[in-house]
């Protein structure tokens, strides 16, 4: 398995913000990650990056620890955050020409070249971040995220604040990554989900109350819709 957690937890004080999780999550498989606001979501993906220290419990990707061993688990992995940190006085190319040569990626200046095409950045990749609007600043944190080729990518709503065209486009560029890569992808919306992901995982109050397939969870359901589903797992 690409990615593999068992029993990881996150307490702060009494409050448990993720209480004693276990999963998995396969290669060529779209892994949607859901819950209500203040499930644990966030907190899961910060930990499966390495971020953030679990109170207990352990996960890796690709065999690789994710407190032990940091700079192998960097190299495998791509990571877009739910609020992108970016360089916003740096113009596209330059920031991803600076990110390419911090993975020291071989060719650098191609890789620029092929990831800006890959993610539609061309009419912009000479403007400064902080022109962009919040669409295409997502655009640049999805290319920071894709430029060294990981094998496991972690998304964190990676589709807010785009246009519907702009959504068609990603969600596209998503389902061709998620053919040879793992990929794990958070998100409010229900559509979201149902045109983007194979598995589903729901989280309530810090703990997992679905892991199925998609189509595996609306059986269990007698055919219900994926939103009708999760308010009933999460109320």
């Amino acid at each position: 398995m690409s990615i593999q957690v068992d029993h990881i937890a996150k307490h702060y004080g009494s409050q448990h913000a993720v209480d004693g999780i276990t999963f998995e999550a396969r290669p060529g498989r779209i892994l949607g990650f859901l819950g209500p606001n203040g499930a644990g979501k966030s907190t899961t993906m910060r930990m499966l990056t390495g971020y953030l220290k679990p109170s207990s419990g352990t996960a890796s990707l690709c065999g690789f620890d994710t407190q032990t061993q940091s700079l192998e688990l960097r190299k495998v992995m791509g990571y877009l955050p739910e609020n992108t940190p970016l360089y916003a006085d740096m113009y596209v190319k330059e920031f991803l020409l600076f990110v390419a040569n911090t993975y020291q990626l071989q060719d650098p200046k191609q890789k620029v070249i092929q990831t800006i095409d890959l993610v539609g950045l061309g009419m912009e990749q000479h403007k400064k971040i902080s022109m962009l609007s919040k669409g295409y600043k997502q655009r640049v944190g999805l290319a920071q995220a894709i430029i060294h080729d990981p094998k496991v990518l972690i998304l964190d709503e990676p589709t807010s604040g785009l246009d519907p065209n702009q959504l068609s486009d990603i969600r596209e560029l998503i389902r061709k990554l998620g053919k040879d890569k793992t990929v794990v992808l958070s998100t409010h919306i229900m559509q979201e989900v149902e045109a983007l992901c194979d598995d589903v995982i729901i989280i309530h109050k810090g703990k997992i109350v679905a892991n199925a397939s998609i189509t595996d969870l609306k059986n269990e359901h007698n055919g219900d819709s994926l939103e009708n589903i999760f308010r009933i797992l999460t109320n």
